[in-house]
């Protein structure tokens, strides 16, 4: 069992585990159901991770047919960019119910432009009736603590929380498992202890046992559009 995912399921979380489709981070098919039939989600992770995503409309166009073919052959519904690129008009090109490719502050992202805000939203399609909904990450990436400022707590983490939860706001953390250091101490710049992240999780479970709904992604998207949807339709 990947160590992220045992983690994770110990404690009583399920998360939503984004999958480069091609290049050399490819994961076979097996590993993929096997995280669905545990509860967890499987999400599309860019189409190659090289930062050439959004070199030009052309080429995401390209590439957005590639990746909606790995949407309906991986049964996903859900995406994120690679490096946190974006682009929220041409991302309606893909068959999504949700992205996740924003943040509602992190200026030391490459693309740095926050969508200032801690809950998810929507996005109009091109067709009426159709959208999808805007999950930004509300909590500072593990990397940018971790590995660039070589904070050893995570304080940080909890005062978001704290802030977040106190305002009714959704927590959105993204936790590549690449830099977390499972069974030894974190060797080098490139890792950090896992024990960093299991006790956040120890902390927000207990924190706020009974306070909050831990959903994966799909479910808060569909949640946001059930509320959208209910908001805009004449009583009848």
């Amino acid at each position: 069992m990947p160590p992220a995912r045992a983690l994770e399921k110990r404690l009583g979380f399920l998360s939503a585990f984004n999958f480069i489709p091609e290049g050399p981070y490819r994961v076979d098919a097996a590993l993929r159901d096997e995280l669905k039939g545990d509860g967890f989600e499987i999400g599309v992770h860019d189409l190659r991770h090289d930062g050439s995503l959004y070199r030009s409309k052309a080429a995401f166009s390209a590439a957005a047919a590639a990746i909606n073919g790995y949407f309906k052959e991986w049964g996903a519904v859900g995406f994120r960019a690679g490096f946190m690129f974006h682009n929220l008009d041409w991302l309606r090109s893909l068959d999504i119910e949700y992205d996740a490719s924003t943040f509602d502050t992190d200026p030391f992202e490459p693309q740095p432009d926050g969508v200032g805000t801690i809950f998810p939203f929507w996005i109009d399609g091109h067709e009426p009736g159709t959208g999808y909904v805007e999950l930004p990450y509300t909590l500072p990436q593990d990397s940018t603590l971790f590995l660039i400022f070589r904070d050893r707590s995570n304080h940080v983490w909890k005062q978001k929380l704290d802030w977040i939860a106190a305002n009714g706001g959704m927590v959105l953390l993204n936790v590549p498992p690449d830099y977390m250091a499972f069974d030894c101490p974190a060797q080098g710049l490139s890792e950090f202890d896992s024990a960093l992240y299991e006790e956040f999780l120890i902390y927000l479970k207990t924190k706020y046992a009974g306070n909050y709904w831990q959903g994966l992604p799909r479910e808060v998207a569909r949640y946001v559009k059930m509320q959208r949807l209910s908001s805009v339709q004449p009583p009848v």
